[in-house]
């Protein structure tokens, strides 16, 4: 009987150990990103977008959208983008809409940089998870409207 209890208890404080761990990779993985990984320089041009775009009116959903991406452009280790309709949000009329007008007039030009961004981190072993960093905010920037940001951990 106590055999089983030790068990439990020895898996409880593994599964602690493991989150503990987890939680401590994204955290320095972030910081990384951050100063070395361009998530500095990724979230201030998004938040620069975003405050160009709430000058008008028209804007202001795309100003939104910029901003949310904007912050997790600066720590996207640990989190995920999905679509809103996926948490059980209603999707607005029109997103369809002003997602293509957003690939038109802004998105595809941020796909490029990120990509190429991407690439270039690729080239070294230590670079690569900066690369795949850049390359999920490539592929945001085809549908940023509707999205939230979710923890991947537990």
């Amino acid at each position: 009987m106590s055999n089983s209890s030790d068990r439990g208890r020895t898996r409880v404080m593994i599964e602690e150990r493991f989150t503990f761990t987890n939680r401590f990779i994204v955290a320095l993985m972030n910081g990384l990103w951050f100063v070395l990984g361009g998530g500095v320089l990724s979230a201030l041009l998004w938040l620069v977008a975003g405050c160009l775009l709430a000058l008008t009116v028209v804007g202001i959903p795309f100003a939104v959208a910029s901003f949310r991406i904007a912050r997790f452009a600066a720590f996207p280790f640990g989190r995920r983008l999905v679509d809103a309709e996926a948490l059980g949000e209603t999707q607005l009329p029109g997103t369809l809409l002003a997602n293509i007008l957003w690939v038109l007039l802004a998105g595809l030009w941020l796909a490029i940089s990120h990509t190429l961004a991407g690439f270039a981190y690729c080239v070294s072993i230590v670079g690569i998870p900066f690369g795949f960093a850049h390359f999920r905010l490539a592929l945001v920037c085809f549908a940023p409207l509707g999205k939230r940001t979710v923890p991947t951990l537990v």
